[in-house]
């Protein structure tokens, strides 16, 4: 018998775990995969750690950066001296700015946009967005129908495709209108989310995101159970649960789930969720993104005065960033991969599709590295998906509100559940911290 099993392993989970041992509750966390960490891992291409997963942070993201210095997991700055990148229209050019350079026509709309969805996104209370007057105006329509209601051109809508894609692995024409302003929102608006300096991927940590987990994991010691996905959950009538995994059982009095809200649906609740948590589980489907990593001698591109951060309206490498530890070496570039087209490939295949797309923007010396690596988020046998909730049309003000509410001991956690930093490794944590303080609270109630 525990206080609270938590299920989830990844920084949602792990951070609750470990605030309600700061609170004196007794915790067991249980964990489908073999490693913690959850939408955090940490590899290593020639050498330098990678980070399959979640990667950047950045300013405001204050509950992730104060845990990770406490844990002594320090960030460096994100490279991004020099010109970007974009391949338009068959054509690479530079620029300097989060907006591409495109035609004054193409800036001006670009500007137009933005200035209209701030000014929406104004109206919209992030903790409950489907009070907000326009809620449901704005559920109605997907990002893209939104766009084109307000005429904006192809350009634009181009860019806020590739933003929908790295920030929801999904379309736009796949994501609530509703749902992407109040998202934007949660990170501080549209310049906070996207830029480097000054926002989102200012900063990361060589060694890897998965160490904080890892570090928190060991804190909790064999508190920590790994293999152990949770099949079933069940409600007694005394107010306890039952948590079982397989050939293991973990008797609470309360339970915090961290996992994202479609992956919900893969446990066998008894009694049933109510309906209203079983709708929302149908209607908040994962995307889908992937990632390549390309490992040079050097990192070759800065000789050319190029930043390594790179646009492009063709697939399948959309957005690039350098990863390098220095300029000595070795150079390494990140591309994010659209999951439709990359993911169905073999390894190989992908591999060469993924340096056509380096090569597209650096030059053909990115056409020789000297070590690769992918990862295809959609194609994990455990929890597929990534990196958060592609919310589509209708299900915010049909569904919102049961996306943290309560039953009856059972709490919810996950990035997905946050106000601030929805999406992020922040947004992460600070659900955990969120849901172990009501999880703590109704044992005091209860006691």
């Amino acid at each position: 018998m525990a206080d609270v099993v938590v299920v989830g392993a990844g920084f949602a989970g792990l951070a609750a775990a470990r605030e309600l041992t700061r609170l004196g509750r007794d915790v067991v966390v249980v964990e489908g995969r073999d490693r913690v960490g959850g939408r955090s891992a940490t590899a290593t291409v020639a050498g330098v750690p990678v980070d399959l997963g979640a990667t950047f942070v950045g300013p405001t993201q204050d509950a992730v950066l104060a845990l990770a210095a406490e844990l002594g997991c320090p960030t460096v700055p994100t490279y991004n001296r020099g010109k970007n990148l974009i391949r338009w229209r068959g054509r690479v050019r530079a620029y300097r700015s989060t907006i591409p350079r495109l035609s004054m026509l193409e800036l001006v709309d670009v500007s137009r946009i933005q200035w209209r969805f701030d000014r929406v996104s104004k109206r919209v209370p992030v903790a409950q967005p489907w009070t907000s007057p326009i809620a449901a105006d704005l559920d109605a329509v997907s990002l893209d129908q939104w766009l084109r209601s307000v005429h904006a051109g192809a350009s634009t809508r181009d860019l806020m495709a590739i933003m929908a894609r790295v920030t929801w692995g999904a379309e736009p024409d796949a994501v609530s209108m509703l749902h992407a302003v109040r998202y934007v929102k949660a990170a501080g608006g549209l310049g906070r989310m996207l830029d480097v300096a000054g926002g989102a991927q200012q900063d990361r940590f060589p060694a890897g995101t998965q160490q904080i987990a890892q570090r928190m994991a060991d804190a909790l010691g064999d508190k920590v159970v790994l293999g152990a996905p949770v099949r079933r959950i069940q409600r007694r009538p005394d107010g306890t649960l039952t948590v079982h995994t397989g050939p293991h059982a973990f008797a609470a009095r309360a339970a915090v789930i961290a996992v994202p809200p479609q992956h919900r649906g893969d446990i066998d609740f008894d009694p049933p969720l109510p309906p209203q948590h079983l709708e929302l589980i149908r209607h908040w489907p994962q995307g889908k993104l992937s990632k390549a990593y390309a490992a040079y001698q050097r990192p070759f591109w800065r000789d050319a005065g190029c930043s390594g951060e790179a646009l492009s309206d063709e697939g399948p490498v959309f957005i690039t960033f350098d990863v390098s530890p220095g300029d000595a070496g070795p150079g390494v570039l990140l591309g994010f991969t659209d999951a439709r087209t990359f993911d169905p490939l073999p390894p190989e295949k992908r591999r060469e599709v993924a340096l056509a797309g380096f090569a597209a923007l650096f030059g053909e010396k990115a056409r020789e590295p000297t070590d690769y690596l992918d990862q295809c988020w959609s194609a994990e046998p455990f929890a597929p998906g990534g990196p958060t909730a592609a919310v589509p049309p209708g299900s915010w003000t049909a569904h919102g509100r049961w996306l943290r509410s309560p039953v009856d001991a059972i709490f919810w956690a996950g990035t997905e559940t946050a106000d601030e930093w929805t999406g992020f490794l922040d947004g992460a944590v600070r659900s955990g911290l969120r849901a172990a303080t009501e999880a703590h609270q109704e044992l005091i109630r209860r006691s």
